[in-house]
């Protein structure tokens, strides 16, 4: 017997969409039935390629740009998003940055930067799409944080503290919001097969050290995208602040 998930009525807003883990999870989301909202910075023509594909297998979907580093642009995102669709029921924080660089060699712009994309703006995106959801009583929130925001890796401090503090507002606005029937969890990924684990973002050490692993693989994106999915339907409805690990063994709490 076959298992349907269902997210027929629902409508998702993936940050970080065109490629990658959130590109993968877009189109899971709108093969279960959802109206997805592909947000993209600067990849516009890989975001419409995608929106195309969604809509071309029966799917509904729309492309929009904004940088959700900043509280302009992210409330610009929502109220286009909210015009778009008539509401947010689901909210995926992927949008992600990664770097490689020694501590002591780190600057108070890289700081800032990894930590806009990588924490700010999951505080700007919840902030701005809670309300709605308080309003039509219930939603769901899935932040995309990392194994190394609980393991922490030397060379990259920002990205690890960026992720843990992901890790950390998952779990305080959880117990803030479950009253309101708003389900906020996480997921941990181990080393994707994506663009972010490669030697445009790590040395040649760091991305053979990414296979050190039990399973001795990258992950596909589809495979993070099946974490999203159980999180956004009602499998998980008594999930509330966890964090879950598809990462091939990485961590084994």
């Amino acid at each position: 017997m076959s298992l349907v998930v269902s997210l027929q009525g629902k409508s998702a807003l993936v940050t970080g969409a065109a490629t990658g883990i959130g590109r993968a999870t877009a189109q899971r989301l709108a093969q279960a039935g959802a109206h997805v909202v592909v947000n993209h910075l600067h990849q516009a023509e890989a975001a419409q390629a995608l929106v195309d594909e969604i809509r071309a297998a029966g799917g509904q979907a729309v492309a929009i740009g904004a940088d959700v580093s900043q509280a302009g642009e992210v409330q610009r995102l929502v109220d286009q998003a909210l015009a778009a669709t008539g509401g947010i029921d689901i909210l995926v924080n992927n949008a992600g940055i990664i770097q490689e660089k020694a501590f002591l060699e780190t600057t108070e712009a890289d700081w800032d930067r990894l930590l806009g994309t990588d924490l700010k703006s999951v505080f700007l995106m919840c902030r701005a799409v809670l309300p709605g959801m308080v309003a039509r009583g219930g939603g769901v929130i899935v932040n995309i944080a990392s194994d190394l925001g609980i393991l922490g890796r030397e060379r990259y401090a920002p990205y690890c503290a960026a992720k843990a503090g992901v890790i950390g507002l998952t779990r305080s606005l959880a117990r803030e919001f479950a009253p309101q029937h708003i389900r906020v969890n996480a997921i941990a990924p181990g080393p994707v097969a994506t663009a972010m684990v490669s030697l445009e973002h790590m040395s040649a050490e760091w991305v053979e050290k990414e296979l050190a692993i039990p399973q001795h693989r990258l992950a596909d994106p589809a495979e993070i995208a099946g974490s999203v999915l159980f999180l956004a339907c009602d499998l998980s409805a008594f999930y509330c602040g966890q964090v879950l690990g598809p990462n091939g063994g990485s961590v084994m709490p």
